[in-house]
């Protein structure tokens, strides 16, 4: 697809791009594809129509720059360059019409010499007076001609410098127009491509933990999954999120360990500062698949809460951005030795859409001695705001962490999504 026809689509589809990409699980109800999306440019298209409007406005914009100096250094040539051709036709032209003009003005004066002698001669003179006179007055005729021929010529080469002038001018305005048009076009474009880039937010792209107890002793080692189902009607690449705290300060994070793993993999361990350590790709619609985790706790990890957090994050052609809901699963931690009985699973908490951050903004962020986490409930119940905001504000965007940059206070957490929506 070229830029211009990928430009008009994406223009002629601006209204309708935001309905789409701000709405909810009705965005991806209908099954298959409309012939409103069919028409639409894919995301591919439309950052490739905004790379190459990129590079054809630095090219408008050099070509301008370069024509303004090419009109400047030709009026400089046609005022002072003796040896640009017009201005050196030009004055050759000059100068011939100048020696013409003398020669005219010397015949002139010759008919006039010639009358007056023809005036004072006597009768014996006057046959050779007017002899004169009439070969004055052919010379004099001659000379006029030829004056005005050398000026003729001397306006003709002065025309061609303006005509020069006048298509140097002509040729750096539509330079000006061509860059005017390349930065209408870079505008548009990156306006197509940032509203494509609007987070969709549909119920059914699900991440559910299963296995993981509400009460969990130091000491052990505890294996559960994840499972990630694709339920829209998209092939999905998505990227599991997945993160575990311990409602401490960030130096005691040390106490819980977790590790993952897909289709038989070795374990990996789940680094704090990458809460998305996997991709699946090409996820088909009512697909799904499984993440096993194993988390451990030190032996000397004192009795406190923790909780995690999964959503699915996920694209498909037309959005870089597919949030699926967030589940919280708080659980408690026992101090080694205890008897957990038989505690039964930790359930899934919702995540409040309005407290659930978005990719593309910078994590609240916490020290060593902040206050790393408080669960303020049980499995299972609904955490009204208190995920993803201090109480003040639940517009904290993007949910990764980035070196425990993770703040809780007053039963509230604070984290940062982190998605590259380019990718």
């Amino acid at each position: 697809m070229n830029l211009r026809r990928t430009l008009s689509l994406a223009v002629a589809t601006a209204a309708a791009v935001p309905a789409f990409c701000l709405a909810t699980a009705p965005a991806f109800a209908a099954p298959g594809v409309t012939a409103e999306e069919s028409a639409r440019p894919t995301y591919a298209e439309l950052k490739k129509a905004a790379d190459d409007a990129d590079t054809a406005y630095e090219k408008a914009a050099a070509d301008k720059k370069a024509g303004l100096e090419k009109l400047h250094a030709l009026f400089d040539a046609l005022d002072h360059d003796d040896t640009n051709p017009l201005r050196a036709a030009f004055l050759t032209a000059d100068k011939a019409a100048t020696a013409a003009t003398k020669d005219r003005e010397s015949a002139d004066a010759a008919v006039t010499a010639a009358e007056e002698k023809l005036a004072n001669a006597d009768e014996a003179g006057k046959p050779a007076a007017q002899q004169e006179l009439e070969a004055a007055r052919t010379a004099a005729s001659k000379a006029a001609d030829a004056e005005r021929e050398a000026k003729a010529e001397r306006k003709r080469t002065a025309d061609a410098m303006d005509d020069a002038r006048v298509a140097a001018s002509r040729d750096y305005n539509a330079l000006i127009n061509a860059e005017k048009k390349a930065a209408e076009e870079k505008k548009n474009a990156h306006e197509a491509l940032d509203t494509a880039k609007e987070c969709v937010r549909t119920d059914d792209l699900t991440v559910l933990a299963e296995g993981l107890p509400r009460k969990v002793v130091a000491g052990t080692t505890t294996d559960f999954s994840l499972t990630v189902a694709n339920s829209t009607d998209r092939t999905l690449t998505v990227r599991p999120l997945m993160l575990f705290r311990l409602d401490a300060t960030n130096d005691r994070q040390h106490f819980m360990t977790v590790k993952w793993s897909r289709d038989g993999a070795p374990w990996q361990e789940l680094e704090q500062d990458n809460d998305h350590p996997t991709t699946i790709e090409a996820m088909k619609p009512g697909s799904s698949a499984e993440v096993r985790l194993r988390l451990t706790l030190a032996e000397k990890t004192p009795a406190m809460k923790a909780f995690a957090l999964v959503a699915g994050d996920a694209a498909d052609a037309y959005n870089p951005c597919v949030l699926g809901p967030m589940k919280r699963y708080d659980f408690s931690v026992l101090t080694a030795g205890s008897d957990a009985g038989t505690p039964g699973d930790a359930g899934p908490g919702d995540v409040p859409d309005k407290d659930r951050p978005e990719p593309g903004h910078t994590p609240q962020g916490g020290t060593s001695g902040e206050p790393a986490g408080s669960t303020g409930g049980s499995g299972g119940q609904q955490h009204d705001g208190d995920l993803a905001s201090t109480g003040s504000s639940g517009a904290v965007p993007t949910l990764a962490l980035a070196a425990g940059a993770v703040a809780l206070g007053a039963g509230a957490v604070v984290v940062a999504r982190r998605r590259r929506t380019d990718a």
